[in-house]
């Protein structure tokens, strides 16, 4: 408990957080998660708060985008719930500034997002760099079930070598157990594709982990009983989260 306490006390009060802007918090907090929740466009949302009597530009709405959510991504954290051991790890691809990249995403077997990696280059040092992420972040995996690219095995291999990788962790390949991770990339590609595309690497990752935090909302992948519990509604469930 006293670990959970030291770590509220890492955060500004929410008020600092939003100190000094012209805009309203409930304003910035609503575009910014309906922006990775629902398909919409930076100009829908423009629109849509101009039917509610509020101007601002698409412009804006994305700076809230790149400054807020990753100090919103932090804050969600502090209620996760862990995953799964047996992960299903895949990489699929998108575009930034026009050129193909690859995402490379695991879940657990109950389909509950575990982390995601993007990189320029799909090869060895591109998954290592994913399990490492993932393995800080989460938790370390008891299985690993890949598809049957050569890197991805490799990568797994030398770094249960190197003992960054537990030589109890099972591997597999399984391309019917992999279709839980390939159905998921769909929703995140469906999400991604009204935003008409990215500029640079740093603000796809983002972007992209506020796609992750809100498909894990939908998940039921945090502790809401501490934030309002079934009752609260999703507004009410995000500013309880965000709240030092």
């Amino acid at each position: 408990m006293a670990g959970d306490d030291e770590e509220m006390q890492r955060f500004v009060p929410i008020e600092d957080l939003f100190k000094g802007l012209h805009f309203d918090r409930q304003i910035i907090v609503l575009c910014v998660s309906w922006y990775t929740s629902f398909k919409l466009s930076l100009r829908d949302l423009v629109i849509m708060m101009a039917d509610r009597g509020i101007s601002v530009t698409h412009t804006t709405i994305l700076r809230w985008v790149q400054r807020y959510l990753p100090e919103f991504e932090k804050r969600w954290r502090r209620y996760a719930r862990p995953v799964g051991g047996s992960s299903r790890m895949d990489e699929t691809y998108i575009k930034v500034h026009g050129q193909w990249v690859y995402l490379y995403r695991a879940v657990d077997k109950a389909g509950q997002t575990v982390d995601f990696f993007l990189s320029r280059n799909r090869d060895v040092n591109a998954a290592k760099s994913f399990l490492r992420s993932a393995m800080k972040n989460t938790r370390v995996p008891t299985n690993i079930t890949l598809d049957a690219y050569a890197a991805s095995h490799r990568a797994v291999r030398e770094m249960k070598e190197d003992v960054e990788v537990p030589g109890r962790v099972k591997v597999r390949s399984s391309q019917y157990l992999n279709n839980l991770v390939e159905q998921d990339h769909r929703r995140v590609k469906q999400r991604i594709r009204p935003m008409l595309g990215f500029k640079r690497l740093d603000n796809a990752v983002v972007t992209i982990s506020g796609i992750e935090l809100a498909g894990k909302i939908k998940k039921g992948q945090f502790k809401t009983g501490k934030l309002g519990g079934c009752d609260a509604t999703m507004r009410e469930l995000w500013h309880a989260a965000l709240a030092a």
